[in-house]
């Protein structure tokens, strides 16, 4: 089927028309037969120049609650620890209670937040997708060291 849009001249070049008489001068189009082309471009990954150095962190006092909506991500860098990425750049660590280990975190989170919708040090718990949880003791700003 010839679509309307591609002008016959393009078709004439492209494909090869076979013409069959149909009346006094008319010519009838019997097939043509379109070309795709698909490019696929691999770049390859490069290795680095230099082997980059790894972010030591500074914590400093960090807010009593949060709201999880300002959530982006978590990282587990320390045993005993959560380290939160937010929107916005600021990192935060969720301090864990006790002898709660961070090795059950490593597939994701759940954080239930309470009836103020927000998440706090002292009351509400980290759970892990196991089902392992452990209280919040606290939560530090993480600053890189320079």
């Amino acid at each position: 089927m010839i679509h309307r849009a591609v002008p016959l001249a393009l078709l004439a070049s492209a494909a090869p028309l076979v013409a069959a008489p149909a009346g006094a001068g008319e010519v009838l189009l019997a097939q043509v037969t379109t070309f795709r082309e698909r490019i696929m471009v691999r770049v390859q990954k490069m290795a680095p120049l230099t082997k980059p150095k790894p972010i030591v962190w500074k914590e400093r006092k960090g807010p009593k609650c949060i709201s999880p909506a300002d959530l982006a991500g978590v990282l587990i860098n320390q045993p005993g620890s959560v380290d939160m990425v937010m929107f916005g750049g600021k990192w935060l660590r969720a301090k864990l209670d006790g002898q709660c280990r961070s090795l059950p975190f490593y597939s994701g989170v759940y954080l239930k937040p309470g009836s103020d919708g927000r998440v706090c040090a002292d009351r509400d718990m980290i759970r892990a997708r196991s089902g392992a949880g452990c209280e919040i003791a606290s939560f530090k700003l993480l600053e890189a060291k320079r």
